[in-house]
């Protein structure tokens, strides 16, 4: 086995697969957004790898879906209790592979994927199935395990969004083929090794590292696979939907966001501009962020007077330092991107209000907000996923909702407003899987998520989760039947 010491943890660089871990002989580099120095080089597969993990994965079922739920899911809380136990050394690890900040990762991100794993494990004990008596037929709706799932992962928060994803195929009895994204690919080893010790069996959790237009492209194409979940780019979704198309393979996709920041004229001005300029967390590297200041006309001065004193007080710095607010980008190819969208706005003559700049030596970008030529400005239109955000002007609530509605996105929104009849009424017509009122980024694991329009198909979250990664079985007995 291949390990890399990183922040002081030795971290497992190879393939998991079948239980054993497995090298390649082609390699990548992970380099840190702090420095961009190297960390590790990390096993490169393709599709023999694939198609053995797939093969582990097939194995591993029988034994992992016939395991009682009860005992399943005691499986489940050793591996939280195990990532609770290891909490420090995953967020160190993270923060250096991802640049995610370090207390936010180790109190927030890291303990959230504990949670994951304790709430579908709870959940699907606590499922009951579903009966009734109807025509002369008692009814059950049963859950059953689907079979292998290919479940592939972002490099933003990488190992809270693994968590995520895994839990509820885990909880329904699904062995698991898991394709972290390159950028950010340490922590899967750490997982994979708290799943052995956690009892997992030999097969039910695999990790298979590579680029996805390689390995990933050929996990998605297996016809063994039963499940796909995916958490990425549309682009991406539309070529993992054609190979799930392909083999009949149910497929859910979380695909970003462009997230409307509706202010309204009775809201709490500072309680939104504080909130508006924390938009910038992560670097705006969160797919549910609301990047479009929607702002009332008559407190547009106000409020952005309001967000520059906020944004203004923000850090920019080492992740690893708890007075630091905005950490750097993953990537130098992704701050590029970044910076191409707003050099593209420059150039169409929309106004940069603030930032607008990479910052020199280093893979910072500097808070940026523009407020649009039109609408139809490709700042508006399409998502960055980076510390940019614009800012428009509405005169009524019909033309907040129409421009809350006017982009291909639908994943998230934000109305912030002292008044509950509005906040139900903007909030039944605003498009978006997820919309919050005066607050952001709380959650009940148990409600659907996911989005409308390009935002994604298909919802995670609870019990959505769960019958996703199940066939559903109505069983159906004459009521005359006899013992």
């Amino acid at each position: 086995m291949t390990r890399q010491v990183v922040e002081g943890v030795s971290v497992p660089t190879d393939h998991f697969i079948g239980g054993r871990w497995v090298s390649s002989p082609r390699r990548f580099e992970t380099r840190s957004p702090i420095g961009w120095e190297l960390l590790a080089e990390v096993a490169r597969g393709d599709a023999d790898t694939a198609a053995a993990a797939v093969g582990a994965a097939v194995e591993s079922f029988a034994a992992w879906s016939a395991m009682s739920i009860g005992d399943r899911a005691g499986v489940l809380h050793r591996l939280a209790d195990l990532i609770e136990a290891h909490t420090d050394e995953i967020a160190r690890v993270e923060t250096r592979d991802m640049g995610f900040l370090f207390e936010s990762m180790k109190q927030r991100l890291v303990a959230r994927g504990a949670l994951n794993f304790r709430t579908y494990a709870d959940l699907m004990v606590g499922h009951r199935n579903r009966t009734w008596d109807a025509k002369n037929m008692w009814n059950q709706v049963q859950r059953q395990p689907a079979g292998p799932a290919v479940v592939i992962t972002p490099w933003n928060a990488p190992f809270m969004l693994s968590t995520w994803k895994l839990a509820p195929a885990l909880a329904a009895g699904n062995s698991v083929i898991h394709k972290p994204a390159e950028w950010s690919p340490l922590t899967a080893g750490l997982l994979a090794e708290l799943t052995v010790e956690a009892g997992f069996p030999p097969g039910a959790y695999n990790v298979v590292q590579g680029v996805g237009s390689e390995v990933g492209a050929a996990l998605v194409a297996d016809p063994r696979v039963r499940r796909i979940s995916f958490t990425g780019s549309p682009d991406t979704a539309r070529t993992i939907g054609q190979a799930a198309a392909t083999n009949i393979v149910p497929f859910t996709a979380e695909l970003g966001g462009k997230g409307a920041f509706l202010v309204f004229a009775d809201a709490d001005l500072d309680a939104a501009a504080h909130r508006a300029a924390w938009q910038y967390d992560d670097s705006g590297q969160v797919c549910l962020a609301g990047t479009r200041l929607l702002v009332a006309a008559e407190v547009r001065d106000e409020f952005l007077t309001r967000f520059h004193q906020h944004a203004d007080a923000l850090v920019l710095g080492d992740p690893r330092d708890p007075t630091t607010d905005i950490a750097p980008l993953v990537h130098p190819d992704h701050r590029d991107r970044v910076h191409g969208f707003v050099e593209r706005a420059r150039a169409a003559g929309d106004v940069i209000v603030r930032g607008g700049r990479p910052v020199t030596g280093s893979l910072h970008y500097e808070p940026t907000l523009i407020e649009p030529a039109s609408n139809l400005s490709e700042v508006v239109q399409r998502e960055i996923f980076g510390p940019v955000l614009t800012l428009q002007s509405f005169a009524d609530e019909a033309e907040a909702i129409a421009l809350a509605n006017s982009t291909p996105y639908g994943l998230s929104a934000q109305i912030w407003t002292s008044s509950r009849l509005r906040a139900e009424r903007v909030g039944a017509a605003v498009r978006a899987g997820l919309v919050w009122v005066n607050t952001f980024l709380v959650r009940d694991l148990t409600a659907p998520f996911g989005g409308c329009g390009i935002s994604g198909i298909g919802r995670e979250g609870g019990d959505y989760a769960l019958d996703f990664h199940s066939d559903l079985k109505t069983l159906m007995i004459l009521d005359d039947s006899t013992e």
